[in-house]
């Protein structure tokens, strides 16, 4: 198929899609579940389903009693819960936003969501604190036929299908690597690595395949870190250890995926996100920004759109589709209809906190190889 069909293939699968969800008896309700002193409603997931014709909010949930006032009369005047299991049992919501960014609340929240027979979940990444909560949700998913997407949004960027195509028609050479940086603010380093780490390693193992091995070196101010540095980090992660990160994975397409983060580095223009660096040139993964991708060679940068290379977008709600998350929403709506997988799923979360967890089990080893996946579903700092 040429390119041009392809895109216009898929802009057509895209309108049936929208076309079938509209044609339904009713929207899909909503039940928003967010706390406001942990993390909030994350960056946007709460409102964005006023803007879905095919969803109605019709609940929301916070334990603090200002910020869920507030909330309540952002999202429509809805009905107002201070216990998110009382507006599952109560409101019985088709889908469950769940928007809460401190991870240590997750697991609980999307067990009861599928508890109370929702259809679909969308979630604030990162996913949930260990490999054997990810496991859990994986089974719970499937046993119950629910869809559950998380919200790396850029996964769901047009442009990632013209990336893949560019990538395995040779415009960059051959694929020699894949590098991923945090934002490297002042959480660089471990904390870096679990919030905004998975975003990057969410795109590059598109390109990479699945991981097989990771090792690390985790430093605190310049020296190697030791286990008298291991401490609790913000944003309910758990356990993490140091402020700058270096990790090698091996995958098994034999394409090496890096990681990096060092607190306090970022400049403009340091690249968060993943780099896919080829023998002929750089294709640059932008995450949350526009354009995502970037073409750099000979010198020059060039953006990449749904169309190619240095062309305009034809899609003028691409902002939106990505930044959005009218992009996530639709596939979720997309998969709910369709009973398949969403792009970003439970096993897609399951993934980035693997890579994430092998750096620290790594360090627990003194910085050794350690082989994916990892036998310890816990915590490895623990």
């Amino acid at each position: 198929m040429k390119r041009r069909d392809f895109l216009s293939a898929s802009a057509l699968a895209l309108s049936a899609v929208l076309l079938r969800a509209q044609s339904a008896e009713r929207p899909l309700t909503v039940g928003v579940i967010g706390h406001t002193s942990q993390g909030n409603y994350g960056h946007g997931e709460d409102a964005v389903w006023l803007k879905i014709p095919q969803t109605k909010i019709v609940a929301v949930a916070d334990a603090d009693a200002k910020g869920l006032a507030i909330e309540a009369k952002k999202l429509g005047g809805v009905k107002a819960y201070a216990d998110y299991k009382v507006m599952l049992a109560e409101a019985k919501p088709d889908i469950a936003a769940i928007c809460a960014r401190h991870i240590h609340e997750h697991r609980d929240m999307i067990v009861a969501a599928i508890e109370a027979g929702v259809k679909g979940i969308y979630i604030e990444k990162p996913f949930v604190r260990t490999l054997a909560e990810a496991d859990e949700i994986v089974k719970l998913c499937a046993a119950k036929g629910v869809r559950l997407a998380i919200a790396h949004r850029n996964r769901y960027h047009h442009v990632l299908d013209t990336v893949k195509h560019l990538v395995e028609s040779g415009e960059i050479g051959a694929l020699k690597e894949v590098r991923v940086r945090g934002k490297q603010d002042q959480r660089g380093g471990g904390l870096d690595l679990w919030v905004l780490g998975g975003h990057g390693f969410n795109l590059a193992t598109l390109f990479t395949g699945p991981a097989i091995s990771c090792e690390a070196t985790i430093l605190v101010e310049g020296r190697p870190a030791t286990k008298a540095d291991i401490h609790l980090g913000d944003e309910g992660v758990g356990l993490i250890v140091g402020d700058e990160v270096h990790a090698r994975y091996e995958t098994k397409s034999g394409i090496p995926l890096y990681f990096d983060s060092k607190k306090g580095t970022w400049t403009t223009g340091t690249p968060f996100g993943a780099r896919l660096i080829g023998t002929k040139g750089v294709i640059s993964l932008q995450v949350d920004e526009e354009p995502l991708a970037v073409l750099e060679r000979d010198g020059k940068k060039t953006a990449i759109t749904t169309a190619g290379i240095g062309q305009p977008e034809p899609i003028k709600e691409i902002k939106l589709i990505n930044g959005g998350h009218h992009g996530a929403v639709r596939d979720l709506l997309s998969a709910i209809a369709d009973k398949r997988g969403p792009l970003c799923g439970p096993e897609a979360g399951r993934e980035t906190v693997e890579l994430t967890l092998a750096v620290f089990a790594s360090f627990a080893t003194g910085g050794k190889k350690v082989t994916l996946p990892l036998v310890d579903r816990l915590h490895p700092l623990r």
